[in-house]
C-alpha cells in the first residue's frame, strides 16, 4: 500500500500551515499533489518516500499527466508544489540537491481576466433587480461588496460586522496568510451596509451572529450561496462562460486600471504579495486601448 502520509510530507504541510500560514485550501492542494506523486512513486518504482525520487521519475510523472490531458496550468501547479517541497527538504538538510533543479514548467497561453463591462455593473446597481426580501438584500450586498472592494469570496464570507468602520468609511479584511488590509468604501456602500444591518435587527434571531452577511435562518453564508447569487445576477448582464465572485474581483481591478489607478495602489487593495500578480490587469488595459484605437483611428 502506498505510504502517502510519509513524515517528510506531513512536516512540510505543517510548515505551510503554521509557519507560512497558508489557507486550508492551499495546504490541501499541496497535500493532494504530493500524495498523488507519492502514490506514483510507490506503484511504479516501489519508493516509499518522495525524497528518494530522481529527476527522471519526476519528469516521467509529469509526462504521464500531460498524456492524460491535464492542462499546462494544472501541471505547473504540481511542479510548483514539488519545487516548494524539495526546497523545504534542502532547508531541513534532508537533501543536498533538489531533483527539481532541471525541471522546466510548460508554457501555457496567458488568459486575460474575465470582467464585466462598466455598463453591465451600472445595470446591477438598479435596486429594482433585487427583490425587497432579506435574501434579495443579501444578494445585492454580495454583488456590491465584491465589485466595490475587490475582496475574495472567502474574505467576503468571513467579513464580520465589527470589521466595518463607518466613521472612516473603510472595511478591515483578513486575507491570505492571515494578513490584514484596510479597504476604503464609498458613502453609498456605507449606507447600504447600514440598511442591511437594520434589516438584520428586524429579524431578531439574527442579531447575535458576528458575521455581516447571513441567510434568512441567521447562519453564515455558504460558498454555494455566494456562487449561486453571483452567477444568477451576472447572467443578467453578461454572456461570459465564467460568472464567479472572482470575476467581480477582476472587474474591480480592471475598472480601476482603465480609469488611471496606480498599479501599486491596486496591488494593495487586492492584497497581492507582489506586483507580478497585479500586472495582468495592465494587459486588460492595453487591450481596451487597442479596441478604442481600432474604432476611432482612421488608419487603424
Amino acid at each position: 500500500m502506498p505510504v502517502s502520509h510519509h513524515q517528510n510530507i506531513r512536516t512540510f504541510l505543517e510548515y505551510l500551515q503554521f509557519q507560512k500560514r497558508y489557507s486550508e485550501n492551499t495546504v490541501e492542494a499541496y497535500k493532494n499533489d504530493l500524495e498523488s506523486f507519492s502514490d506514483y512513486l510507490y506503484i511504479n518504482y516501489q519508493l516509499s518516500d518522495c525524497v528518494q525520487a530522481t529527476t527522471m521519475y519526476i519528469k516521467s510523472w509529469l509526462a504521464g499527466l500531460k498524456e492524460e490531458g491535464l492542462s499546462s496550468r494544472s501541471v505547473n501547479r504540481k511542479i510548483s508544489s514539488l519545487k516548494s517541497f524539495y526546497k523545504f527538504q534542502l532547508k531541513q538538510g534532508t537533501l543536498t540537491h533538489s531533483p527539481m533543479a532541471t525541471v522546466i514548467s510548460p508554457k501555457g497561453g496567458k488568459k486575460l481576466p474575465v470582467y464585466i463591462e462598466k455598463e453591465g455593473m451600472e445595470i446591477l446597481s438598479n435596486d429594482e433587480i433585487f427583490p425587497e426580501t432579506f435574501r434579495g438584500k443579501t444578494c445585492r450586498l454580495i454583488i456590491e461588496l465584491l465589485y466595490n472592494t475587490g475582496i475574495r469570496r472567502s474574505e467576503l464570507q468571513n467579513l464580520k460586522t465589527a470589521d466595518i468602520d463607518f466613521y472612516n468609511s473603510s472595511i478591515k479584511v483578513l486575507g491570505k496568510g492571515k494578513k490584514e488590509r484596510i479597504i476604503p468604501v464609498g458613502t453609498a456602500i456605507n449606507n447600504r451596509i447600514k440598511e442591511y444591518i437594520k434589516a438584520k435587527e428586524e429579524l431578531k434571531f439574527l442579531i447575535d451572529n458576528e458575521f455581516l452577511l447571513l441567510t434568512e435562518a441567521g447562519r453564515k453564508l455558504s460558498v454555494s450561496f455566494i456562487y449561486q447569487a453571483v452567477k444568477y445576477y451576472l447572467s443578467i448582464v453578461s454572456t461570459a462562460d465564467k460568472k464567479s465572485p472572482h470575476v467581480l474581483r477582476h472587474t474591480f481591478a480592471t475598472h480601476l486600471m482603465n480609469n488611471g489607478a496606480d498599479l501599486n495602489a491596486v496591488k494593495e487593495l487586492l492584497g497581492h504579495s507582489s506586483l507580478a500578480a497585479t500586472q495582468i490587469y495592465t494587459h486588460n488595459n492595453i487591450e481596451k486601448l487597442k479596441e478604442i484605437f481600432k474604432k476611432a483611428h482612421p488608419k487603424a
